[in-house]
């Protein structure tokens, strides 16, 4: 049986939770999903995945509980992760100003640059139909809660999806990163679609 592992020290962990369970059960997969909050659980997962919440705040706790570098060595090896919104700053290879300025620590796996608050602060938090291609013809209704953006891309990194001219979307071989919260809506496409890479 495979497992797919949340990070639960920040964030949006239950609802990932919950919304990768129904996501399993919409495949009829036999996956089992768990909160995972130390470096050796990594080490027992197939798939992890990173939610929002400060990103800041997650990077120094990844470092202080010796996750930071199980998941860099693991997903480097291959196995999946799906990070949203202050997950998709901590995957990025490079970040802009506002990363450098915080000492915001990246894990570095993902071949684009990320800006941290691409759309503004808390208050410009908004809701938006997206279209994505790889999920079929229904747009995705995507809440972006201080959401970061894609300005660049290279390599292997391919964008899915696009908002005002900036990617909140992108694949790089088993991983994927997105810029606003999908296990706040009812759809379960895109937990579905991190599923089948698994």
């Amino acid at each position: 049986m495979k497992t797919v592992g949340v990070l639960a020290i920040q964030g949006d962990v239950s609802e990932h939770v919950d919304a990768v369970r129904r996501a399993v059960e919409k495949l009829r997969l036999g996956y089992s999903v768990r909160r995972v909050r130390y470096a050796a659980e990594i080490g027992q997962l197939d798939a992890v995945v990173i939610p929002g919440g400060e990103s800041t705040t997650i990077g120094k706790l990844l470092e202080k509980n010796k996750l930071f570098d199980a998941i860099k060595k693991r997903a480097s090896a291959g196995m999946p992760v799906l990070a949203t919104c202050a997950g998709m700053i901590l995957m990025a290879m490079e970040g802009d100003g506002d990363v450098e300025k915080t000492g915001q620590p990246l894990l570095g796996l993902m071949s684009y640059r990320v800006d941290r608050n691409a759309f503004g602060r808390q208050r410009e938090s908004f809701e938006v139909d997206l279209k994505i291609p790889v999920l079929g013809r229904e747009k995705f209704h995507a809440v972006f809660i201080r959401a970061p953006a894609v300005s660049k891309t290279w390599g292997d990194a391919k964008p899915l999806a696009s908002y005002g001219g900036r990617v909140v979307l992108v694949r790089q071989g088993s991983m994927l990163s997105a810029a606003f919260h999908p296990e706040l809506t009812k759809d379960t496409r895109l937990h579905e679609y991190f599923l089948k890479v698994i």
